[in-house]
């Protein structure tokens, strides 16, 4: 018989649900293509993520959802919206590590199977630039922001990879956007894919 797939929960906000793109452009539907065709059997994932929502948001979110069971792999990408409505890097520490450790009970308790991304830098967009805020205190923010996530991921033994050099890099550029000039494109998105490809390999290869 063959072997069942690999179930997969991603959670997070519009940088997960693909805000403006096709579902099949979003970057948590990308990887499990991706992983596919690497040969590791990961089913395409079960999305728990909103557009605007902030890490508390996501938490009721998944208080909502339950019972959720437990899933093989879990993606987790959350905080944009923290850093938006001006909450602090230590508040946001406190949250993301109480949502990290859900993603790692929602993965079987399994650090080893939980995938993190960073926060893209939202202030390189067209978005940004028009709506007059602060573009170096946006990037200083969102920097405090994803160290704070990386330290928390380091202490549970979690991979984190940082997507944030190449939304800075490329995500003013016009192919990288969605049509609101604020949201990755499908485009930006498999960029992403292709940096967090090689840790869920690692992380999902037979031992």
């Amino acid at each position: 018989m063959p072997t069942p797939p690999l179930s997969y929960l991603a959670l997070g906000d519009s940088y997960t649900i693909g805000e403006g793109v096709e579902p099949e452009g979003r970057w948590p539907m990308q990887l499990a293509h991706a992983l596919r065709a690497q040969g590791i059997p990961l089913a395409d994932p079960r999305i728990i993520a909103t557009t605007g929502w902030t890490t508390d948001e996501l938490s009721d979110a998944i208080d909502a959802a339950e019972p959720l069971g437990t899933f093989d792999f879990a993606s987790l990408l959350i905080g944009v919206n923290n850093q938006y409505r001006g909450r602090d890097a230590a508040q946001y520490r406190d949250d993301f590590s109480a949502l990290l450790d859900r993603a790692i009970g929602l993965a079987n308790n399994r650090a080893d199977r939980v995938l993190v991304l960073s926060i893209p830098d939202w202030g390189v967009t067209p978005f940004a630039i028009q709506s007059g805020r602060d573009r170096d205190q946006i990037a200083r923010e969102l920097d405090d922001y994803n160290a704070a996530a990386c330290e928390a991921c380091a202490a549970r033994g979690v991979a984190f990879v940082d997507i944030a050099p190449a939304s800075r890099a490329r995500g003013g550029e016009d192919a990288m956007l969605a049509d609101d000039g604020l949201h990755p494109s499908a485009t930006m998105y498999s960029q992403w894919t292709q940096l967090a490809l090689p840790e869920a390999i690692r992380l999902l290869s037979p031992a």
